[in-house]
């Protein structure tokens, strides 16, 4: 079954469409789940939640604006974060002030925000194609670097001397300080 197919079915809240999303992208999902939600019972939770946010927001999906898989991965990252911080227990709720400042952000902070991810999108364009994937591995998607240099063939210390590298290029393209 294709990813047209696929959508088709989802977007008509087939249960088939469910069964094909889990079937063909679930190994995608739980690839990209697994380095965020780190107890397995806690990661099939993850991506039954996941499986169940493209339910909810397929009609969402357009092709003129990313890929499927662009936008399924997105997704699915995005509900892993989100259940690993949930899933967070650092303190309890009781043990927080009521003095606490607003977490909505003001309006000039959502400009300036989004000014730094046009930045920081712009120099990552400018990579080549294999630094910008070393890049997401590591800082989008949370792979470990044992995983990254194992997958590459690489030893971790190569992975770690070219995400140091690719660092400091992206502090240039910024205009950050070149710090050695």
């Amino acid at each position: 079954m294709g990813e047209q197919e696929i959508v088709e079915l989802l977007l008509q809240k087939s249960e088939q469409g469910m069964d094909a999303l889990l079937l063909h992208y679930g190994p995608l999902m739980k690839y990209i789940i697994a380095p965020i939600v780190k107890s397995p019972q806690d990661r099939e939770d993850c991506l039954s939640e996941a499986a169940m946010r493209v339910w909810d927001k397929i009609e969402q999906f357009r092709h003129e604006r990313g890929s499927w898989s662009a936008w399924l991965t997105a997704v699915t990252r995005n509900t892993a974060l989100n259940y690993a911080r949930k899933n967070f227990r650092h303190g309890s709720a009781e043990d927080l002030s009521e003095d606490l400042p607003s977490p909505a952000l003001t309006p000039e902070e959502i400009v300036l925000q989004k000014e730094r991810r046009d930045a920081v999108e712009h120099a990552l364009n400018h990579l080549s194609a294999k630094d910008r994937l070393l890049f997401y591995r590591k800082y989008y998607y949370r792979q470990s670097t044992a995983q990254i240099a194992s997958e590459l063939g690489l030893s971790e210390r190569a992975v770690e001397g070219k995400l140091y590298r690719l660092k400091k290029q992206l502090r240039r393209m910024l205009g950050g300080e070149d710090c050695d």
